[in-house]
């Protein structure tokens, strides 16, 4: 698969990895847009422009609108801790899932990168982790 074509859908996947963190979150909007920029900070996942979104630019983030990278990242980093074990709800998701998966940490290759998934993660994310591993080495995600 064309690097051009992985990167178009990690863009359209990254409001989609928003949006799960807003529908399995427990709390208001407002609430989890603070837990976002805060856990973001804190996890040094990216630095929010201002002191915390708000529920309603969350909402607008998960519809579409294309979120800044270190909300689908801190997304992600919440998602994947999560109890309920939520996945990738389609192929976009998925490699936006495995582009921020490589983004949040650092691996010497791309069987270290699926391994140190949780264990429900691997086969789903396998093939977009190969998608997003191959994007790196073109020198993409730096």
């Amino acid at each position: 698969m064309p690097e051009s074509i992985f990167y178009a859908k990690v863009l359209r996947g990254t409001s989609r990895v928003v949006e799960h963190w807003l529908l399995l979150g427990q709390a208001s909007p407002d609430r989890l847009a603070m837990i976002l920029a805060d856990t973001a900070r804190l996890a040094k996942l990216g630095e929010p422009e201002e002191a915390a979104p708000n529920g309603k630019q969350l909402e607008e983030w998960g519809n579409s609108r294309q979120p800044p990278l270190w909300a689908a990242r801190t997304s992600l980093f919440l998602l994947v801790q999560m109890p309920s074990r939520p996945v990738p709800r389609d192929e976009y998701e998925a490699c936006a899932w495995a582009y921020c998966w490589l983004r949040n940490r650092s691996f010497e290759t791309v069987i270290q990168a699926i391994e140190a998934l949780p264990e429900h993660l691997r086969e789903p994310l396998k093939p977009a982790l190969a998608q997003a591993w191959a994007d790196k080495q073109a020198q993409r995600l730096i």
